[in-house]
């Protein structure tokens, strides 16, 4: 054998004396489930023969047999658990081969360079990752196709072969690489095919993936008392199994990647480095715009309908801007990987609602308060509309705290203004009594601001929460009556993005929010799109990158004179009133 082929296979004997040994875990549960059975077997057998008489022996057989009839019964209920436990399932969007004979033809090529065997089908997930995902399980798996040559299968049995694992892509990888670098990047993942294809590593991963199901399952805090009392005892099992096989299993799948890593070098190795390079990349440009551009419209009820798009504008400006990115904006001339799909803009909107349930917890369908947005109305329908909500939020803050009007307003305005706002938060008189705010935010959120400061980002924090409540009642009492009993997805959202807002934070997107509305509407600035930075305010023509340091001087110090100048500078006049949402 050559060095080579030596190597290539190196994890694979690792690999599958770790899955005999999960087995053996297996094994010896079953033992001592069959024990107590054999002990009575012995005793019944002797008795009937008359080898083992006498009182004693009777006593024993009194003890023994209920005994091992109570230990099958538990261990039939056990196994009736895991055997039935659905393992969960990453949500992903399926690819037909007709939508995608492309990708398809060369994910098939790449495993016949390799050796073998093809994945059975191609998903994509909104993330910067790839995987083999085994869906073999009877829930999981799709109907049978239907028969029609009677004469040629009749008295055969009905068997379905078992399907080789499912290969999950990464979305931003097919928009944002070139053809040639995710045929490179996926050539380790198709070559993980080979060792899930050997029958002790499908039946280790079977079992480990059955134990953390039944785990999950004995889990949920949905049932009744009676209900997780049983369970309590399968769960304490499948979790003792589980930590027995943990270090085994982890073992294995190391040594499965390794073989398939030492396989795939034989493919495209030196293009792989340099589509490792565009890993990092992706995956940078892909969360600042989910965090910068997407969160803010799924706060609004839009959902960004071509994320897969905009990460290509986002790591173009990112390229333009950055002088180290300077050299991949030039691999945009060649053919990018989503050629190979026959629609992608179809695909590209299936996977952006994927994205918005998956990271924000949206609903599964558009309606009325859901409903997708283009990227060239992303200003006006979603920058726009969010300055003049949070605008008007923080003004009906300001009239349950009776904030009267600026002295600088000669006359009683004929809409809300920012003079208000500013005059309220420079000044320092006593605030008039108001109830203390449904819940109550963390001090941390609050310190470091005047205490005008601290007030108003305390109820601005609490009308939030109402609203949030207010808003997910309607998804969960949706899901509530949902018939399907096999979804992956109830606990959304599955990975949230950023942690809550502080109340520091909110207050200073509110007071920005305030500033942006009123250089609308007296200087005629307009709301635009920043691919890294999300919503911005254009005055000019130009982005206005110097306002939130004026705005956090206002909040923590109370010193509204470094906004007042950036206002003056602008043109734009505070005690005008603004239009709001």
């Amino acid at each position: 054998m050559s060095t080579s082929g030596a190597g290539r296979e190196q994890g694979a004997p690792g690999a599958r004396a770790r899955a005999l040994a999960v087995l053996r875990v297996r094994s010896r549960a079953l033992a001592v489930a069959l024990l107590p059975a054999a002990a009575a077997v012995i005793l019944l057998a002797g008795g009937s023969t008359g080898h083992m008489t006498g009182p004693g022996w009777d006593v024993a057989r009194r003890i023994v047999t209920p005994l091992a009839v109570l230990v099958l019964l538990l261990a039939a209920g056990v196994a009736l658990v895991v055997a039935r436990a659905r393992p969960a399932v990453t949500p992903t969007v399926p690819i037909a081969e007709e939508s995608a004979p492309d990708l398809y033809r060369m994910v098939r090529d790449l495993a016949d360079r390799l050796g073998v065997p093809a994945p059975s089908a191609i998903a994509l997930t909104p993330d910067c990752d790839s995987w083999l995902e085994d869906r073999t399980h009877p829930a999981h798996a799709p109907p049978p196709p239907e028969e029609h040559d009677d004469v040629a299968h009749a008295g055969r049995p009905s068997r379905r072969a078992p399907a080789a694992p499912v290969l999950v892509i990464g979305s931003p990888f097919l928009w944002w690489m070139r053809v040639a670098e995710l045929r490179a990047l996926l050539a380790p993942v198709v070559a993980g095919t080979g060792p899930a294809a050997h029958p002790d590593i499908a039946a280790a991963r079977r079992f480990v993936r059955g134990l953390d199901a039944a785990v999950a399952v004995t889990s949920a805090a949905d049932r009744g008392p009676v209900t997780r009392a049983v369970l309590a005892g399968a769960g304490r099992v499948a979790r003792l199994l589980l930590h027995g096989s943990r270090v085994h299993a982890a073992e294995m799948e190391r040594g499965v990647a390794a073989a398939a890593a030492e396989r795939a070098k034989a493919v495209d190795y030196g293009l792989r480095i340099v589509a490792q390079e565009q890993v990092g990349l992706a995956y940078a440009g892909w969360d600042r715009l989910l965090t910068r551009v997407a969160l803010p419209a799924w706060r609004m009820g839009r959902w960004p309908a071509r994320l897969n798009a905009g990460v290509v504008a986002a790591l173009t400006e990112l390229s333009r801007r950055d002088r180290l990115a300077e050299g991949f904006a030039s691999r945009l001339g060649e053919r990018p990987a989503c050629d190979l799909l026959e629609e992608p803009g179809a695909v590209d909107e299936a996977t952006s609602l994927l994205a918005a349930r998956l990271f924000h917890g949206g609903p599964a369908e558009t309606g009325p308060d859901w409903s997708p947005v283009h990227w060239g109305d992303y200003p006006e329908e979603v920058v726009d509309r969010k300055w003049r909500t949070d605008a008007a939020r923080l003004h009906r803050i300001l009239d349950a705290l009776r904030v009267p009007p600026a002295d600088e307003e000669t006359r009683a305005p004929d809409g809300p203004t920012l003079a208000r706002v500013l005059t309220h938060l420079s000044t320092t008189p006593d605030l008039p009594p108001a109830p203390a705010p449904a819940v109550v935010p963390d001090e941390d959120d609050l310190g470091g601001g005047t205490a005008r400061s601290a007030a108003l980002a305390a109820r601005l924090t609490a009308e939030l929460a109402r609203e949030e409540a207010a808003a997910a009642a309607a998804p969960q009492a949706a899901a509530a009556s949902d018939p399907d009993p096999l979804r992956d997805d109830r606990a959304l959202p599955l990975v949230p993005l950023q942690p809550p807002r502080t109340g520091r934070e909110l207050l200073a997107d509110h007071i920005t929010a305030m500033v942006c509305c009123a250089a609308m509407d007296t200087v005629g600035a307009v709301p635009g799109l920043d691919w890294l930075d999300g919503p911005t305010l254009l005055v000019g023509g130009a982005r206005a990158t110097d306002l939130p340091p004026q705005v956090l001087t206002l909040i923590e110090d109370g010193d509204p004179a470094g906004l007042r100048t950036w206002l003056a500078r602008q043109g734009i006049r505070p005690e005008k009133p603004v239009r709001l949402a």
